[in-house]
Formats: C-alpha cells, structure tokens, sequence
C-alpha cells in the first residue's frame, strides 16, 4: 500500500465555552445557580455582589486612610448593567467603572456625610443577637434525667439507652446486646437494664425508647389521659395483638376478634388514631431545602395572568469598579482582560437564563389561563413541543428550563414542569388534561361518604358522566400517583 499525504475540508459543530457555559446555567436550578454565583466570586475577582454585607463598610487602605466601600443602588442597575455591550475591552471603558479621582472624590464625599450611630456597649442592640440552637430528643430526654433520677448507676445507664435512640425515638439495639458489649467489671444485670428502660420508656414523649411500633403505640395508650378503662383495655389489645387488621380497615375482623360493639370500635379508633408513631420526630432538626420561585404570576388590568420575575431569585452581581479602572490603566493587562472576558460571559449567561425563563413562562401561562382562574380541574393538555415551536426553541430547551424551576401562583408554588401533561380523549371528540382528571379523582374522593368510598370502577363511571371515558386501571394508576389509598383502606365506620 503507497502513502500519501491528503488534505481534507470537513465541517463539525463544536461549542464554544460561552455556550456551555449558558446550557449549564439554564439547566441549575436557583440554589445551585446562587452555588455555581459564588464559586465564580471566589475564582474571579472582577466580579463582586451588589447585594455585598461588606460593601456598606469602613476599610483601611495600604496607606492607613480609610475609605467607605457604598454598595450601588440595586434599582439603579441591572444584573449586566456593568458589562459592555460589545465584545472589545480596549476601545470601550467599563460601564459603572469612574476615573480613578473621581471615585476617590466621590467616596471621601459620602464618607463626610456618615453620622456614627450613638451607641453603648450595654446596649443590647451593640451586640450580635444569635438564635438559640434547636432542642433535641437527646437534650429533652436529659433534662427529665437530671430531675427524675438521683441515683447516679442508674442516671449512667438511661444515658446509655438515650445515647442508642435513633431520630425516631426507638432502640436500635435490643437490651441482649447492650449487655453482650458492656465491660464485666461494671457487673450490669438484664434486670438493671429492663429497669432504666422502664424509667426512660416514662418520659416525654410519650412512647420513646420502645422496640417496635407495637410497643410504641401500646406505650402512648398506655399513658394517654382520660380514656376509659373499657376503651383502653381494647385499644391496647388490637395493638399489641390485631394491628394489621386495624391498618387494613377490617373492622369485620376485629368486632369478631377483640368482642367489641360499632360504637366502642369508634372510639378505639380515635384513641389509636391519636398515637403518634415516630415520637422522636417532634425534636428532628432537619429541615427541607428552600424552594426559591423565579416566576411570579401576578394578575394585570386587562384581566388576563402574565409572568414576571422574581426579583429575589435573581443574582445581583456586577464589575469590581475599582479593578476596572485598574484595568483600564494597567499597561500588562493580559490576564486581567481574561477574567474580565469571563466576567462579561457569566453575567450575559446569567441574563439570558432568566430571559429564557420569562419567555418559557409567558408562553404557559397564555396556555394556561384556565388554571389559574378555575384552578386544577381546568389544567388544559400542553407538552413541551407546543411552547418549542412558539418560541422558536429546540424541545430540549424547553425542558432544560422547565426542570427544577418554580412559578408562584395565588395557588401555590409550582414547578413548571408541572403545567405539562398528557392529553385523554373526551367522548364528545375533545382532549382533556391528565393533570385535570386527576384533579377531578381527588375532589371525588375528597367529598365521598367514608362509610362507602368510591371503588375505581364507580370513580371510572362517574368520570363517564362528565364525558370522560377512562379505564379502571387508568384510575388505579392516577390514584397511586396521588397517594391515595384504595376504597378498603378509606372506609371508616
């Protein structure tokens, strides 16, 4: 085989950082956006927050002046309002950006201006003010100890049992192995052991330190206040003895059972009903991940929803004013102009995300007008080609946008994603929403007669009325996705 050397002419898509930059910010949603914000603060120093703690304060220079470091006016600028609209830093002087005498002047001149507050060091308001951290089961279950017990044998082994609670407030090891793993030489009996279970079994809440939900549950009625004795013993019967037939609504089973009376198997009802099952949860100090929406949709005067952003969830961050004239005047500034470059990149990245968001939004709502006007059941079919193909978007866009993002409504918080749905065909020839039947099966079950809940065949044929014609395993499916429980676990005496 001869070689030869050949020049070829071919053509590939490749994208540019800016664009991976933009696809990366489109997809975060608001507490990663703020993440990904602060890891570019951190890595350029061109960039600063208009919403900086520290831009209202006094500093020391390298000379040992001081200078008053003023934070912008926010309605004054936007979030690209300090980045040049073209693509050259040499021929164009950063927007915000002041000559240096200037600057100086104008910060001397407000540093004039400040009035000190008059305060004293006793002054409570002198000093931080910091929230008490939250209580824990640990720290409620030791301060009834100190109080309860006196003898300190004792004292050390509840300690030992409260240390082996989990967040639920149950036991995680059983007395048997506590005692295999306890040195000898402390002598520690099986009856020591049943004893401090026993006292920590008596605190608050009621039923911590149990074993199981079933002695969880037989501990709270156990303890609850003004229950008949009648009432009790039953209760404490089909807990200990029936308690999968009373979490499958057997009520047959149980009358037959345990010898009681419609009447009294309601009020065994209530008193177990009342039980909590994970007591320790009342002191669980985690908390859920806030959810910031980016939309807000607010009514205007024509009587129609339109969008908005939410001017909270977006990042105020702009060009350092004083690197930018350093800049400026800098004869070597080649590494600087690179981080000004990724600066202006971020910040155009970061309008166009939102920008893409309003319109996304815009789009749903004009879509979606009978929801926020009717509410649920009104929900119309949208899939996310429709709004692609209106804005001009590929598919993918559409989805990167709508995950993860949230809209506020007068109904609540909701993503966008959840404005999109499958379509059913009505038996008049007309599409109705996924989302809207579910709605419906919810009202339905939510006004049925307990006594005689709905079977998803009766719901499928009151559907039919109303012109929509749904299977019953279609109803099965929509009731699981809104947790519902079947008819034998919703029937109440």
């Amino acid at each position: 085989m001869k070689q030869k050397l050949q020049s070829r002419l071919t053509q590939h898509f490749a994208l540019t950082p800016q664009l991976q930059q933009s696809i990366k910010l489109l997809q975060l949603s608001s507490i990663e956006l703020n993440e990904e914000i602060e890891r570019q603060l951190e890595e350029n120093p061109l960039l600063e927050r208009l919403d900086d703690s520290l831009l209202n304060t006094t500093r020391f220079q390298g000379d040992g002046s001081l200078i008053r470091q003023q934070a912008p006016d926010p309605g004054s600028t936007g979030i690209a309002g300090d980045a040049p609209s073209d693509g050259s830093f040499e021929n164009t002087e950063p927007a915000g950006s002041l000559e240096h005498a200037d600057f100086m002047a104008e910060e001397r001149q407000h540093w004039e201006g400040i009035t000190m507050p008059d305060r004293q060091q006793d002054d409570e308001h002198f000093r931080p003010q910091l929230e008490a951290p939250p209580k824990t089961l640990k720290d409620h279950l030791q301060e009834q100890l100190r109080v309860s017990v006196h003898d300190h044998r004792q004292r050390v082994l509840v300690e030992l049992l409260i240390d082996a609670l989990d967040i639920h407030g149950y036991l995680l090891e059983s007395l048997e192995e506590m005692l295999a793993w306890l040195p000898d030489e402390l002598h520690v009996s099986m009856k020591e052991l049943e004893e401090a279970l026993e006292c920590l079994q008596s605190f608050e809440p009621a039923g911590v330190g149990a074993r199981s939900s079933t002695e969880c549950l037989a501990l709270q009625v156990r303890m609850m206040p003004d229950v008949p004795f009648i009432i009790r013993r039953y209760a404490l019967e089909i807990v200990e003895n029936h308690l999968k037939a009373f979490a499958q609504h057997d009520y047959t089973k149980l009358k037959k059972n345990v010898g009681c009376d419609d009447e009294d198997l309601v009020e065994i009802r209530k008193v177990i009903l009342n039980c909590n099952p994970h007591p320790g949860t009342v002191y669980a100090t985690d908390t859920a991940d806030t959810v910031i929406p980016e939309i807000i949709a607010c009514r205007k005067e024509d009587g129609r929803w339109h969008a908005e952003l939410n001017a909270d969830a977006i990042p105020k961050i702009r060009i350092n004013q004083l690197y930018g004239s350093i800049l400026k005047n800098a004869t070597n500034r080649s590494t600087l102009n690179t981080r000004f470059q990724e600066a202006k990149w971020l910040i155009r990245n970061i309008n166009q995300r939102f920008d893409t968001i309003l319109k996304v939004s815009e789009a749903i709502i004009e879509r979606q007008q009978a929801f926020f006007s009717s509410g649920p059941a009104s929900m119309r079919p949208l899939v996310l080609r429709e709004i692609a193909d209106t804005l001009g978007l590929h598919e993918s866009t559409v989805s990167r946008v709508t995950a993860q993002k949230y809209m506020m409504t007068p109904l609540g918080i909701f993503e966008l994603k959840h404005f999109f749905g499958s379509h059913l065909m009505m038996e008049g020839g007309g599409e109705a929403s996924a989302t809207a039947i579910r709605e419906k099966i919810r009202q339905l079950v939510a006004s049925e007669d307990r006594k005689k809940p709905y079977s998803d065949s009766k719901i499928a044929q009151i559907l039919e009325k109303d012109g929509l014609v749904i299977a019953r395993r279609t109803v099965a499916k929509y009731r699981d996705i809104l947790k519902i429980p079947p008819a034998s676990l919703r029937k109440n005496l």
